[in-house]
């Protein structure tokens, strides 16, 4: 790594996800116009204009790292350090006015997950951690829960399961708990770390919408992998969860 602190890079992945939240805000609930892409995911301006912002940020402070962001080009580095951006996280639910959407910054070091920040502008929430230094949600310390049976769990999920194949062992885990809610996306995890949630299922992934959840949960006591428990964000779908239902859980997902 470069010669800056974890602690330096994770409170500088903070200033720059409050700022570009605080440009998100001023498109959100304003019927802001909605273009497809070629996956037919929904953009908006907010979402590349608050990853414009984050770069510009990043190679004024950091200008040898790595970039890798859901709307622009990557930005090849030097310095065995790259930031992953997702400049809204649940794009679908900003344009529906809906205040649950995220700005994430997620940073690797030598290729392993180390910083990782969430911020919720309509929600004035934000979520961080950083390998070693734990995770923080709005000043005070984030933990997972300490449910240890799923009929006492709630299950949050995104959608679209049945698009997947995902519908038996999301039947298994549903059936088995005691709450199960939508909407999920990046404020999923976030109940999960902060211990208002024990498990969120996501059958699709990219690497921007993982790289700023991993270190989080983790640091939180939790545990985020794909849905065969692998560690990692360069998966194609997700499931968190408190750590204590890990094994429940992937054993219900294996059937």
């Amino acid at each position: 790594m470069a010669n800056e602190s974890l602690r330096e890079v994770l409170d500088f992945a903070m200033e720059a996800a409050w700022q570009a939240g605080r440009l998100t805000l001023r498109h959100f609930q304003t019927g802001v116009a909605v273009e497809e892409k070629e996956d037919e995911s929904p953009v908006t301006i907010a979402d590349k204009g608050a990853e414009t912002l984050l770069r510009e940020m990043i190679d004024s402070r950091f200008p040898n790292d790595g970039i890798v962001g859901e709307e622009h080009a990557d930005k090849e580095g030097t310095t065995g350090r790259r930031w992953i951006l997702d400049p809204i996280d649940g794009t679908k639910s900003f344009v529906h006015g809906v205040p649950l959407y995220g700005v994430m910054v997620g940073v690797e070091v030598d290729d392993e997950p180390a910083v990782g920040v969430v911020n919720f502008p309509a929600l004035n929430e934000m979520l961080s951690g950083a390998k070693g230094l734990g995770a923080w949600w709005n000043g005070r310390r984030a933990r997972v829960s300490g449910v240890s049976e799923m009929k006492d769990a709630t299950v949050i999920m995104t959608s679209y399961m049945n698009r997947y194949g995902k519908d038996e062992a999301v039947e298994r885990l549903c059936g088995a708990a005691k709450l199960v809610r939508g909407w999920g996306d990046c404020y999923g995890y976030a109940m999960v770390a902060t211990g208002r949630a024990e498990v969120q299922l996501d059958p699709k992934m990219n690497v921007w919408d993982c790289a700023a959840l991993a270190p989080i949960m983790e640091e939180a006591g939790g545990t985020f992998t794909t849905w065969d428990g692998t560690p990692t964000i360069w998966g194609d779908e997700a499931v968190g969860t408190n750590g204590v239902l890990f094994d429940d859980v992937m054993a219900m997902i294996r059937g």
